[in-house]
């Protein structure tokens, strides 16, 4: 039997209780916890919606998740703004490197913040000479949109840990 995808009016995302994002898909199938990710952030950004299950398998990945039902967008949405939260790192207060972590403290667009990242190749990505994001061990996500911009010691603490 061939496997059919649901379309996105078939899906209805909502919260219940109050912190919990739920799917039913056609009124015939419900999951109980639902994680939405995006499949391809950087290169289609707000294209192809992966919803996850509890254990972390794929529900459905939804072409364009524009189509689904206003209010299951809106849950979607609510869900992927906690998910996806960037702060943009305005000055680097302090960096070190031990036993392969990178320990951070910075000044953000959201106040001082304490962070640890690992694996420096695989945690940070240049989106262009000077642009770049650094994500932590829990999945936060932290912006330098433009290098140049920071003060020179930010500049020289960045440059000795890259």
């Amino acid at each position: 039997m061939e496997r059919q995808t649901p379309k996105a009016i078939d899906l209805k995302l909502f919260y219940a209780p109050a912190d919990r994002l739920r799917l039913t898909v056609d009124e015939e199938r419900s999951y109980i916890t639902v994680r939405p990710v995006w499949a391809a952030p950087l290169s289609h950004p707000g294209r192809y919606l992966c919803l996850l299950d509890g254990k972390g398998e794929e529900i459905v990945m939804l072409e364009n998740p524009h189509d689904l039902p206003p209010d299951s967008w809106q849950a979607v949405q609510t869900e992927l703004r906690r998910r996806y939260l960037t702060a943009y790192v305005k000055r680097i207060l302090n960096v070190r490197v031990e036993y392969g972590a990178t320990y951070w403290l910075v000044y953000t667009d959201r106040g001082e913040r304490e962070f640890v990242t690992q694996s420096l190749q695989e945690n940070v990505h240049w989106f262009s000479p000077t642009h770049l994001q650094l994500i932590d061990v829990d999945g936060n996500r932290f912006e330098i949109p433009d290098i140049r911009a920071l003060d020179l010691r930010s500049q020289m603490l960045l440059e000795s840990v890259l």
